[in-house]
């Protein structure tokens, strides 16, 4: 059993919603399911690697409405669709919309934990991403405004000298001011420091 992986299965067939469980425990996967996107919108989603393998029709909000509503709201899940009715258009507009598979019933056991195994590992990427974001977003908020602007500058290539005439000050206050900025967001180097501005977001430019 893998407990730090999660794959919620919504389906509002018993049988098949039950036998796509038993398909993905017997390799070890931890699964909830549910008869309804509405039930999906009530439940509780720990804060782990997870996915949904959702049919397209479903009883209420469909499949593709969950996946609007999801994508509205900013909750990010990766979404493999199921679907005994699907066509291309709908297809083409769920993939568009950023499902990982759209998979036509009756389909290959296989191709499912493909699919689920895919999402899964997207997932777990896109939370440590946002997990280094957030660690990276609180060191920048522990800077002082003018080390900020300091980081902005040197980020954008210029050289002390000239941050210190953009900035009406002396070179050797820059210096100062950009080790410590390096050594509030625990950069080893200015290569790092660029990755870290690239990611918050600043400018290039004043």
């Amino acid at each position: 059993m893998e407990p730090d992986k999660l794959v919620f299965v919504v389906d509002d067939d018993a049988p098949l919603r039950d036998s796509l469980a038993d398909l993905l425990r017997s390799i070890g996967l931890r699964v909830e399911t549910l008869a309804s996107a509405r039930e999906f919108l009530q439940c509780e989603r720990p804060e782990v690697p997870s996915c949904l393998v959702l049919d397209v029709r479903l009883k209420g909000l469909s499949g593709l409405d969950l996946q609007k509503h999801l994508l509205e709201a900013d909750i990010e899940i990766p979404i493999i669709f199921i679907t005994g009715h699907g066509d291309i258009p709908m297809a083409v507009q769920a993939m568009k919309a950023g499902a990982v598979e759209f998979l036509r019933k009756p389909f290959r056991d296989q191709d499912l934990l493909d699919a689920v195994q895919q999402a899964l590992e997207r997932d777990r990427k896109t939370r440590e991403q946002r997990a280094e974001l957030s660690a990276v977003r609180a060191r920048f908020d522990s800077l002082t405004p003018r080390e900020r602007e300091v980081m902005q500058l040197v980020a954008a290539g210029l050289l002390n000298k000239q941050v210190a005439a953009e900035l009406g000050t002396s070179e050797a206050s820059v210096k100062v001011h950009r080790q410590h900025v390096m050594e509030k967001l625990g950069a080893d180097s200015l290569a790092e420091l660029v990755r870290m501005a690239d990611k918050l977001g600043l400018s290039a430019s004043k």
